[in-house]
């Protein structure tokens, strides 16, 4: 090994000339004063927001509304509470196994479902919690489904990574396998006749897997309505993505797939590139590769640390500099859209909504033999019986 650190390349470096992406929560600029709350007004987003590739920026001027800025602010909450109290039941041992959590990163989630329409189709990895809610399912059908209770989404059988609703495919635990089945879902979407889009997540982690760059090839092949995003938040596991990854500008690894690199620590700027990529795609114009450049605070999963490849400090300027959340309440405040003790208030609600989901997911009962036998076939498909662990062991539907 140490033979090898000696031949190591150089760390790939940008040029001095080129732009880089700012990661910023609350560079947004209001353009004209708000006269009527109830109409919407204009805002410019950072100049350095958006970096393309093979493709034009989305338009810096953004229109917005008082009520979704303060509803996308109270979901973001209610994501980032939710996910601590995943946190605080996993270190009391009520959650088992595979745990990884999005603190940090709820801009992400919470502009993407801001921006589609409930039509489309969202794929991701096993950081998968708000997706889940976000796309249909409800707090206590995640936090039930951690505890491995029969009120959660999969029953209790699914766990951390293996959430679903008829619009959200998952909550995948093999590095990357989600990007080909997006591209999959969006063939179907494709030769079905939907004028829908397909949005297919994961993380600078997976970025080098094989099967990554082969539904690239057969998304741009058959120009699917499939958007590939990437939420780079600096870490795969315990690797920084310099280490991992010879090209980190990972927008522009499509080859002649266009890209959209985004700063993910802004909602505003997140729900318009998201907005823009669905344009592109249900327009007929092929797939896209959109980076949302983002953060997460804790470890890769609930057994890292997160510490030992990063500093505290480092994490800490990130939180207390670049904090979506906190960058989407500076806006709300300085624009007049709300005081600080209404906001202060939608927090208590986003607690209170978590803390009540909590307490009736623990109510729920554990799964029992019986279920072990159910939800392995889509219903009505099952066979006449099933083989268990034994050849004696038969149950028959």
């Amino acid at each position: 090994m140490a033979s090898l650190a000696r031949f190591r390349p150089a760390t790939r470096r940008i040029p001095a000339f080129a732009r880089a992406i700012q990661t910023s929560a609350d560079t947004t600029q209001l353009q004209d004063t708000i006269e009527d709350h109830s109409k919407p007004f204009t805002v410019k987003l950072h100049e350095e927001s958006f970096r393309a590739y093979r493709c034009e920026t989305p338009s810096f001027e953004v229109e917005v509304k008082k009520d979704e800025l303060l509803k996308m602010y109270k979901d973001m909450q209610t994501m980032r509470r939710m996910e601590m109290a995943a946190d605080a039941l996993y270190k009391a041992k009520l959650i088992r196994g595979f745990c990884h959590l999005a603190i940090g990163q709820e801009a992400v989630s919470v502009g993407l479902e801001y921006g589609i329409k409930p039509e489309d189709r969202v794929i991701t990895a096993y950081r998968c919690h708000p997706f889940a809610v976000m796309r249909g399912g409800t707090i206590k059908g995640v936090i039930a489904e951690l505890l491995g209770r029969q009120a959660g989404m999969s029953h209790g059988k699914g766990g951390s990574m293996h959430i679903f609703t008829p619009s959200f495919f998952g909550g995948n635990g093999i590095v990357g396998a989600q990007v080909p089945v997006g591209a999959g879902i969006a063939f179907a979407q494709k030769y079905l006749g939907k004028n829908t889009a397909t949005f297919a997540l994961y993380g600078d982690g997976a970025s080098n897997q094989g099967q990554v760059f082969e539904a690239f090839n057969m998304a741009k092949l058959w120009d699917l309505p499939a958007v590939f995003v990437c939420e780079n938040n600096k870490y795969g596991m315990g690797t920084s993505a310099e280490r991992s990854s010879s090209n980190t500008e990972y927008f522009t690894r499509g080859d002649k797939i266009p890209g959209l690199q985004v700063n993910g620590m802004d909602i505003i700027a997140s729900r318009h590139a998201v907005q823009y990529a669905r344009k592109w795609v249900t327009e007929g114009n092929g797939p896209l590769l959109m980076e949302f450049v983002t953060y997460r605070y804790g470890g890769h999963s609930m057994s890292d640390p997160g510490t030992t490849y990063r500093t505290r400090e480092e994490v800490q300027r990130m939180r207390s500099t670049q904090d979506p959340i906190r960058g989407l309440q500076r806006y709300i405040e300085e624009w007049g859209l709300a005081t600080e003790q209404e906001l202060k208030q939608l927090d208590k609600d986003a607690k209170a909504e978590v803390d009540q989901a909590v307490e009736e997911a623990k109510q729920s009962p554990e799964p029992l033999t019986k279920d072990l036998w159910t939800d392995i076939y889509y219903k009505g498909t099952e066979p006449s019986s099933m083989r268990g662990r034994e050849r004696e062991e038969v149950h028959h539907y």
